[in-house]
This record gives structure tokens, sequence and C-alpha cells, in this order.
């Protein structure tokens, strides 16, 4: 069953059930018109339907993860099956090739092996297809009828549908916790097998890094994975170079659209502004690369600095910090359009100038959400990846001569990861002790935002 077919099952099943309900709601006004019903006829038509919906969906969601496994079993079962390789990557083309064309996303098969498998195919995806829509329809009939047969005028379905809602939607936001912690999770338990090949010190302390994936796995030279060049290019090019670019022009640009800008021209400039925020990332690195990039390097060059080269940390971190505009900017501009209007004219009154106003008023008073921006910035910058490889190269370098080559943590993590490296080898277990220090960093850096936004709010309040 395809993904579209299921959704519309679930819904229709579902439609049915909130009909059937609210009907049967209106009805209590006929049978039983000197008791006046408790709930109103929506809240037992949504009764009904979360019956009927929500067991549907959640065997639906199961059905469709047991019926490929069962569909495989029972062509392996039949006697088209017995010709195929016990093991290997033949066996599973085959496969693979039968299954494609049975459910018509591929044309014919490659493989003449294939050809016995597509019948044997076809005819269990039918029969297990059709399993799926017979007991589809009885679990939504016996939800339906169970929350139908329950509908009565003393019946307490708003209380009932509200503490249902309440659980989906606290299940929803646990959604977000549990994938962090599984995250997490994931990160110590890799982290761990690198640091038992390599010394945390060597990798928290060394300054040369060079993996080797050819290397012998069980010997590694942990002199090869010092991070500290990884750390000073990501700290460098995202949090230094790129906020000094993005937090002056998005807090003046914010200052300038809430306190100065005409409204004509605010209608305009604040969503042109924002666009740059949806600007696909690999769009900045081409900007990079071919204008930005050699544009300083002939800036450079005629300055008399004659080594200056085509990729730098200056170049990825400049265009980096026009990307993340829009996030300072956006976040600036609310909070100070939220300061209460009293504030502003409080100190007008006391004869402030417009600029003494925003400086000593507005801009401390919507510090909390300004700071909550940068922080927002800073973890955007952080995370970048395509802007760094297409301009500041991907050679670790520990400099502080912005016309260097440099490189961040998300692009060797990527480089890393990709390519048919072992999941074994201490090279490619480096990516994930990378991605569990960078975890920590971002983690550290919102709660010192938090608790900077928290004493501020607490005394502007």
């Amino acid at each position: 069953m395809s993904p579209i077919t299921l959704i519309l099952i679930a819904i229709g099943l579902g439609l049915a059930g909130w009909l059937a309900g609210r009907a049967k709601a209106w009805s209590f006004q006929k049978t039983a018109p000197d008791k006046r019903p408790v709930a109103r006829p929506i809240y037992h038509a949504w009764y009904v339907a979360m019956w009927v919906l929500i067991p549907v969906l959640a065997f639906l969601t199961l059905w469709s993860f047991i019926a490929p496994q069962l569909v495989t079993q029972s062509v392996l079962a039949s006697p088209t099956a017995a010709d195929l390789p016990l093991f290997g990557f033949e066996r599973d083309a085959w496969l693979a090739e039968a299954r494609a064309v049975a459910n018509g996303t591929a044309p014919g098969v490659f493989s003449e092996g294939a050809e016995a498998l597509v019948e044997p195919y076809r005819l269990a995806i039918s029969r297990y297809t059709l399993t799926g829509y017979a007991i589809t329809i009885l679990i939504a009939f016996g939800g339906g009828a169970f929350s139908y047969t329950r509908l009565r005028p003393e019946f307490h379905a708003r209380t009932r549908v509200e503490r249902s809602i309440m659980v989906i939607l606290l299940l929803a936001s646990l959604v977000a916790i549990l994938t962090t912690f599984g995250i997490f999770a994931s990160l110590v338990f890799e982290t761990i097998r690198f640091f038992g090949m390599v010394s945390p010190m060597d990798f928290l302390t060394g300054t040369y890094w060079g993996p080797d994936p050819m290397s012998n796995p069980d010997n590694p030279d942990g002199s090869r994975f010092g991070a500290i060049p990884l750390f000073w290019g990501t700290i460098f090019i995202g949090a230094i170079i790129a906020m000094i670019v993005a937090i002056p022009l998005g807090l003046m640009s914010a200052i300038y659209l809430t306190q100065y800008a005409d409204p004509k021209v605010r209608a305009w400039v604040k969503p042109a502004l924002e666009i740059l925020a949806g600007v696909p990332t690999v769009v900045y690195g081409y900007f990079a690369a071919l204008t930005v990039a050699p544009a300083i390097r002939d800036a450079a060059v005629a300055i008399g600095i004659t080594n200056a080269s085509t990729e730098s940390a200056l170049a990825a971190g400049v265009v980096m910090g026009v990307m993340i505009i829009p996030f300072v900017s956006s976040m600036a501009d609310d909070s100070i359009t939220a300061v209460p209007s009293a504030m502003r004219d409080g100190s007008y009154a006391m004869g402030a100038t417009k600029s003494e106003t925003i400086t000593r008023v507005l801009f401390p008073a919507a510090l909390p959400g300004i700071v909550a921006g940068i922080m927002l910035a800073i973890s955007r910058a952080i995370g970048e990846t395509m802007i760094v490889v297409m301009a500041a190269s991907t050679a670790a370098n520990l400099s502080a001569n912005p016309l260097d080559r440099m490189t961040t943590v998300t692009v060797q993590i990527v480089k890393m990861l990709t390519g048919e490296g072992s999941f074994d080898h201490p090279a490619t277990l480096s990516a994930f002790a990378l991605g569990f220090v960078l975890f920590m960093v971002t983690l550290a850096l919102n709660y010192v935002a938090l608790r900077v936004v928290k004493r501020f709010r607490e005394a502007y309040e």
C-alpha cells in the first residue's frame, strides 16, 4: 500500500466516524428532549473520529513496516525461490529487481534469475494488501462501534476529547526531547569507541589533523587526530569573522527599520532582507568562491601580500556573516518592537533624544531577544558546511591569518563519513567524536544565552 493510499483510508474512516458521532449527538434532542447533553455534538463527533482514526493510523504505520517483510518471506517460501543464491549481493539484487517490477516501479528485470520471482511477488503483494485493508476496516469498525455505543446525553465527550488532545500534544513535544536524547546517545556510544582507539588527550590537545583511512585500525597513530585546528577554524570562521559582519549590520538594520525608516520603506526593505535567509547555502558558496574570494585575493595582492590565495577563512566568514544577517536582524527587530511604548514615551518625556532612548532604554529592554538572535546566528554559522568547503578549503591549518586556508568541524565530519570507510576504523569514528564536541559546545552556548536572557528579562520586566 502506498503512503497516499494509507492516508486517504485513515481520513475516510475517521470522517465516517465523525459524521456518525455527530448524527447520534443531534438525535439526543429528539429522543431525550428533557435531558440536555453535557457536551456539544462536535465533541461527540470528534470522540468517535479519534477512536477510529488513532488505532487505524497506528496499525497502518506498523503494517507498512511488517508487510514488506511478510511479502519477502512468502516469496522465499515459494518453490520458485529454490534457485536463489544462499547469500551475497546477487541474491539481494534478484529480490530487489523482482520487487520493483511487481510494484510497477521498474519496466523489467536485468537478471534472468529474477524473472521467475516477479509473479510470486505480485501474488504476495496482492494478498497482504488485501489483508491490510481487511484488518484496517475491522479495527476502524471496532473502535467506531466501541465509541459510538458510549455516546449518551450525560457522556462527558468534551473532557475525553480535550484530554486526548493534551496527550497527543505531550507526545508531540516529547518527540523533540527524545530525538535529542537519541542523537546524544548515539554520539556518546561512537565517541567512546573512538576514544578506546585514540587517546582523548591526543584528540583534544593535538595540533595536527590528518587521519589516514587506510592505516591499521588496531594500531592508529594518535598524533594524526589532533582536533585543535578544526575547533579553531570553526570558531574563527563561524563565531568571529561571521559575527563581526552579522552582528553590527543586523543590529543597525533592525534599529533603522524600527526607529527611523518610513513605513513604506520598511514594507519593502524588511522582506527583502529576510529573503537572504531563504537563499540555498550552495548559492552562497558559489558567490564566495567566484566573487568574494577572488576580490579578497586581489585586494591582498594590491596591498603587498603576495601569497594570498583564492581560498581563505576571510572569504568564507564574510559570506557566512551576510547569510546570517537576517537571523540577527529579525530577532532584534521583533524584540525592539515588543518593548512597551510607555518606556519609549517616558524616555522622551524625561528629555532624552532618540539616540539616547535607543541606547539606554530600548536596547537594554530588548536585550534578551537580541541575545537569543545572536546565539541562533552563531549556531547556524557553526553548523555551516558548503560555504567553508567552496571558499575556505578542507585544509586543517592552525593560524590566526584570515587569508590562510582553513576548515571547520562540520566539513571534516562530512569528509570522514563519505566514501567507503569502515565504521570500525578510527578515521570514520573521529567524525562522531567531532560531532559530540560540537554538540557540547553548542549546548554550552545555549545555556549561557538562556542565563543572560533570564537575567536581563528579570531586570526589565
